[in-house]
């Protein structure tokens, strides 16, 4: 039995999930609904379905089993909390949403209604990310001392003025951090596991009329006593694709966007030199280090593909909202740390 979707949201991440929904296996896009009813009807037509009125009318439908949430960041909540009411399966686009507070509303409420959810972050997914992930389970890289994230893009000023929610604290709930960089802390953080201590420094150095930062700086202590780096901005023209670093006493991997740049360990392998052939050159984008529409669908595909299954096994989903609620912790830690000056200790 194929899976109805309906969309909440019809901007541009919303025509990404429309195209992972028609390739993905065992679902199929029942309707949309926006704010705004000239994106819905836009949207709809784009996509060959039904455009609601409202999402308590798109709620109300029969055929739709589940909703993917598109709106802004600190729009989250309240269509997650009314899709759980209503007994759907929730699956949302990063973040979860701007707070912690906000985050564990939607957790317990759809923990409460019985059903799942999902968030979308789908750098996961992706099979460099995967190997490395396997490789530091396997003790590959010996004592693991340094993980780093680089997200170092360009977005114009026009971006942010091309919409008012855009560069503000309530419904972007940041900026280079909570915006274009938590994919890479999501993944760092899934890769290096919890952190236990952070400082930071974030400005607003080239852009206007935001609330938000355009450059951020935090150094981390993991809890497992490595450490690491996260950078990010928006104002380094011309953009440069995001890499993650993981480094130990008996290896280093460097990964950008899918491609894996280093992949050397003191114990070598035959499969290894296998790995660094097959593993370069698979970024087919420009992975939206200038252009937020320059990214490829295939990982939402594989996000939704998970969702899917996990609604048919009655199993959590791979990043359920547990696992996404960690980046907005450390996101906003990192926000807390700038404001105060302080090192702020995160809980076990």
């Amino acid at each position: 039995m194929s899976v109805g979707i309906g969309i909440v949201g019809c901007g541009m991440i919303a025509n990404f999930h429309a195209k992972a929904i028609a390739d993905a296996t065992g679902g199929h896009l029942v309707g949309c609904t926006d704010r705004l009813p000239e994106y819905a009807d836009k949207f709809a037509k784009a996509n060959g379905c039904r455009a609601f009125e409202s999402l308590d009318q798109m709620l109300a439908e029969a055929e739709v089993d589940a909703i993917s949430i598109c709106s802004p960041s600190g729009a989250h909540l309240e269509p997650a909390l009314a899709g759980a009411e209503a007994g759907k399966h929730v699956l949302i686009e990063k973040p979860l949403e701007v707070t912690t507070e906000r985050c564990d509303q939607i957790i317990q409420a759809c923990e409460k209604a019985g059903v799942q959810l999902a968030v979308t972050f789908q750098s996961r997914f992706h099979e460099s990310s995967r190997l490395m992930k396997e490789a530091i389970e396997a003790g590959r890289f010996g004592k693991v001392t340094l993980g780093d994230a680089y997200v170092k893009w360009y977005r114009s000023q026009e971006y942010y003025d091309s919409g008012a929610w855009r560069g503000t604290w309530q419904l972007d709930g940041g900026g280079a951090l909570m915006n274009q960089a938590i994919h890479s802390v999501d993944l760092l953080l899934w890769l290096m596991g919890g952190v236990a201590e952070i400082s930071a420094m974030t400005a607003t150095l080239t852009h206007e009329r935001i609330e938000v930062e355009d450059v951020a700086v935090a150094n981390l202590k993991f809890t497992s006593g490595a450490l690491g780096v996260i950078e990010a901005t928006t104002t380094a023209y011309p953009g440069a694709l995001k890499r993650i670093e993981i480094s130990g006493s008996n290896g280093t991997a460097i990964l950008e966007e899918e491609d894996l740049k280093m992949w050397h360990f003191a114990d070598e392998t035959d499969e290894d030199a296998a790995i660094r052939q097959r593993m370069e050159g698979r970024t087919e984008s420009g992975g939206g280090a200038a252009d937020p529409s320059a990214i490829d669908h295939h990982g939402h595909t594989m996000v939704f593909e998970d969702f899917i299954s996990a609604i048919d096994e009655k199993r959590p989903p791979a990043v359920d909202g547990h696992q996404g609620r960690r980046s907005v912790e450390v996101i906003r830690a990192i926000y807390e740390s700038a404001q105060t000056g302080q090192i702020v200790k995160l809980a076990k």
